[in-house]
């Protein structure tokens, strides 16, 4: 199971969760393994049974207001209760003022409590991207993956049949070079996967007989873009006189990344295709299927009803004739 550190939480700066740690310096090292928070709530009435010491723990504006009706005696028994169990993490919002026997008794146990001056809300769908960001499945690719049209198109196939240069061709059409040679993908949401480039080789390409470039430096910032939600894959593949190939759109394969299907076409590759034109093409009829139009169902639909009116002619020809 993916986690992080509370550590790596408070040295976050990218997602401005303005955290300032108040007591359990020495928990910093426990680990956060839910991209879900959880709010106290119940927990400060004494019902503890459904706490996940693994998730991120909040105390909001009304979690504290009903702390602050209870007696002396209650809060004492209850903050004992809450920090008996191995919280990671602890974080009150609004820059509420937190108990001064909470910060003694988290000090003892050794769990990090932070204050932040976020509302709940604000606080939670940063922290909660942020959680997403590290704590999602990722994997890795072979391959380029191009921003065309808006769409995020994975462009599969094996070294040296023309993946790169298929990329250049697309960019100096104006489209928008995420990840050449090594793609990084992330689980972002149950339907969504996202890919970017490594940093080492983020934003540079290899040509054969160029050598590696630097895509942001020849054409701009334009040129570029640093993730992609990827829709549709691509592979292209070598020309094979003897295999069959799709020629009216009716197979639907699929690509399965972390167990998300996508919409997979392959693409034979000869010296006369023009394989910049055909991409674009593919996500020009992504894109229509996308709003509900599927060019091959229509045109199965229209032979389907020519054939039906030719076979009504011919059955009422047949009739007058007898």
């Amino acid at each position: 199971m993916n986690s992080i550190t509370v550590q790596e939480l408070e040295q976050n700066r990218e997602h401005h969760l303005e955290l300032t740690l108040m007591a359990g310096r020495n928990g910093i090292k426990k680990k956060v393994t839910h991209s879900q928070v959880q709010k106290m709530g119940l927990a400060l009435t004494g019902f503890i049974q459904f706490i996940n010491p693994e998730r991120l723990q909040i105390i909001g504006n009304t979690e504290m207001a009903y702390f602050k009706t209870l007696t002396l005696e209650k809060q004492e028994k209850i903050i004992r209760q809450i920090c008996s169990l191995p919280l990671s993490c602890l974080v009150v919002t609004r820059g509420l003022e937190i108990p001064e026997l909470l910060l003694r008794e988290a000090d003892g146990k050794e769990i990090p409590v932070f204050r932040t001056n976020l509302r709940s809300f604000d606080f939670i769908e940063r922290v909660t991207k942020f959680l997403e960001e590290k704590l999602s499945s990722t994997s890795s690719l072979h391959g380029v993956l191009m921003d065309v049209f808006g769409v995020g198109v994975l462009i599969l196939g094996k070294s040296g049949i023309g993946k790169s240069e298929c990329a250049l061709d697309l960019i100096l059409r104006g489209h928008r070079l995420v990840a050449d040679d090594m793609v990084h993908i992330q689980k972002r949401s149950p339907s969504a996967v996202i890919g970017s480039g490594f940093e080492v080789i983020q934003h540079h390409m290899e040509i054969r007989g160029l050598g590696i470039i630097n895509i942001r430096s020849l054409f701009g910032v334009e040129a570029i873009r640093e993730k992609k939600k990827i829709e549709l894959v691509l592979e292209l593949m070598e020309w094979d006189t003897h295999r069959e190939y799709d020629r009216l759109g009716f197979e639907e394969e699929k690509f399965s990344i972390l167990d998300i299907e996508l919409p997979m076409l392959r693409i034979p590759v000869t010296p006369a295709r023009n394989l910049t034109t055909i991409i674009e093409v593919a996500v020009r009829n992504h894109l229509l299927k996308v709003m509900g139009y599927d060019s091959a169902l229509e045109f199965e639909k229209k032979l389907l009803r020519k054939m039906e009116e030719r076979e009504g002619g011919r059955f009422e020809v047949e009739g007058e004739v007898e």
